[in-house]
Order: C-alpha cells, then structure tokens, then sequence
C-alpha cells in the first residue's frame, strides 16, 4: 500500500497525538486520595475500587464498551495495555474507534495535534479532518478505507458479524500492521472479541460500500442480528458480567440489552453484577448516553448492588480508573476466557 504524499497539509499535521501509558506514574494514592474527598472525585474512587473488584473475581467477564473519539484523543494504548494483561474479555466499541482510529494507526497513520480555532474551510481544501482539537488526513482515511474494502474483496461473499469481520481485520494486521500496539490485532491474537454493531457508520461502511458497488451479486455483508446473538451466547455462558462504559450510546445499550435478549430466547441469565459508567451526558432529557445504571435496574439488565457512575470527561477519568486497576494487579491471576474461540 502506497501512502500519499503529506505535502500539501504539512502545515497542519506536524506534531502526532501521544498516547497515555497506565504502566506509568503512581496513580494508586492518587486515586486512594479521591476517596477522601468529594463529588465527581470520590465518585471516579469508587468506581476504579469497583473495576478492581471486578478483576478480582476469575469468574467475572468483563464487557468494555467504548463510544466518542477516544483513541484520537489519546487512549487507545490504555485499551491495548488492558487487551494484553487480561483486563477485559469483550469489547463493544463505535466503528470510529476501531477502524478510522485504531485500525488506521496500525497501518502506519496517525492523529495530530490540532485547534478548534482553525479555518475550517482551509482545512477542507488541505484534506484535513477536525475532531475538536485534532487533526487527521482525509488521504488517509481514504486508504484505510480501501484496506477494508480490500480485506472484503478477499473473503467469501456471505453475511459476517462484525466481530468475524473485525478477526480478518486483525489477520491482515498480523501480517501488514506498521504499528502493533493495536486494539484490533491485540484483540485477534488474545481470543477478545469486538462488537461493533454499527459497523457501516465509519470507514468500514465506505470500504464496505466500495466493495458492495464492484460485487453487485456477491458480496460481503455485516448482520447485526448475528452480532447480538453472538453477544447473548457470552452472556450465557459467562454467567457473571461487569459492564465498564466508556460513554454512552449504541456499545452501552448493545451489551446491557443481551440481559433482556437471553430471557427472550429462553435462557434467563443473571442481570451485570457490575456496572460503571463515565460520561458527561445528563439524563434529564430520556436521552440514552446519560440514563443512570439505576434506570437500567427498571429493564432488568443492570443489578443494584455494585455500580457507580461518574460524570467526567473520558480523557480525565478513563485513565486515573483503568491505571488504578493495573497497578492494583488484581488482574494478575486472570486467565484469559478467549471468546472467539467459544463463538466458531
């Protein structure tokens, strides 16, 4: 694959985004601090005692849903560094996150350092996308794009879920990735399955409509239905399950919805036994993103006894909670539940 000349918008894509490492400083008496104090603080302090406790227990899986410019912004190598040491079994993200972020800097791509006070125009003209604050080539996109669609073009022309297809995602990078500290190779290689069950709305859905348009009969498609099935069949096999949700939107309502669809099929499963939530979305408005865990108790899919919200900016408040749990290493003794190997 041949990478286009960055000529033209040099001036705008000069300093890379640096990703956040939990490995790094002594967040646990940082955290321990919060404790002692109050609001949003003590609230982040539960919560990472509360995904500790969840690694504490073998029997526990973890489901991590990820929603908003997470890995743009800085914190994608938190969520390799969790993949790699067993401190997370599903993953249930955006399409945004795992390929026009993660999948795209493993082909050798990257994110920059930009402004929201910019000529918005001028950038459109230099092919330059805006995320608020960062900046990232439309050229490149474009090529992660037709890596997709390529990908597609390779396989047999049947309807995939979105976790199969994100396993040849992560085949292709085992043997094509230029930067391996990636979600989705990572994922591939330690049996953790990724949901996207909005697959289309990101550069897998332009990759996709590549292929569709140069394989009008046969063709590779993504069935959602498949996705949640695969998902509700975790559920009920893992029993116990703690919810991490970074955000709010489709992930958060995928993963708490397997509750209500394994009662549907008839198999009752138990409701999460954890759950947390990290977003700044407010629930006065009935909108998804900002319904309390309490809420969620109303559905049946969330239990009472252990959960905890915390109404904070996922770059504030994703790292202190994930670093407090690695260098708590409750997650040391945690064998790795390989759930694509469950689900061929």
């Amino acid at each position: 694959m041949q990478r286009k000349s960055l000529k033209s918008h040099s001036k705008y894509l000069r300093e890379q985004v640096s990703h956040l490492d939990i490995s790094e400083n002594d967040l646990v008496s940082l955290v321990e601090n919060f404790g002692k104090t109050a609001f949003q603080a003590r609230n982040l302090h539960n919560a990472a005692k509360l995904y500790s406790k969840m690694l504490a227990e073998d029997d526990c899986s973890v489901i991590l849903t990820l929603a908003g410019s997470l890995f743009s912004a800085g914190l994608k190598k938190i969520v390799y560094q969790m993949v790699e040491n067993n401190m997370v079994d599903v993953i249930v993200s955006t399409g945004a996150l795992m390929v026009d972020q993660d999948f795209f800097e493993a082909l050798g791509f990257n994110h920059y350092i930009g402004t929201p006070n910019v000529d918005d125009e001028d950038l459109r003209k230099n092919h330059v996308d805006r995320i608020y604050d960062t900046f990232i080539s439309e050229d490149d996109l474009r090529l992660c794009d037709e890596t997709v669609s390529k990908i597609a073009d390779s396989l047999e022309p049947r309807p995939y879920s979105s976790r199969e297809f994100l396993l040849h995602m992560g085949r292709y990078l085992e043997k094509h990735a230029r930067n391996r500290e990636s979600v989705v190779l990572s994922a591939y290689r330690k049996g953790v399955p990724v949901f996207v069950p909005a697959f289309s709305d990101c550069s897998a859905g332009f990759g996709l409509v590549l292929h569709q348009w140069k394989n009008v009969r046969k063709h590779v498609s993504i069935d959602s239905a498949k996705d949640f099935l695969e998902l509700t069949k975790i559920k009920i096999k893992a029993k116990d399950t703690g919810l991490l949700m970074v955000g709010g939107g489709v992930p958060k309502n995928f993963a708490q919805d397997v509750v209500v669809a394994a009662e549907v099929i008839g198999r009752p499963v138990p409701m999460h036994k954890y759950a947390i939530q990290i977003t700044v979305a407010d629930e006065r408005d009935g909108g998804l993103s900002g319904s309390t865990l309490k809420e969620a108790h109303s559905w049946g899919k969330v239990d009472t006894g252990s959960t905890q919200m915390v109404f904070s900016e996922a770059t504030l408040a994703f790292p202190l909670i994930a670093g407090y749990a690695y260098q708590m290493g409750t997650w040391k003794n945690r064998k790795p539940k390989e759930y694509n190997k469950f689900l061929e």
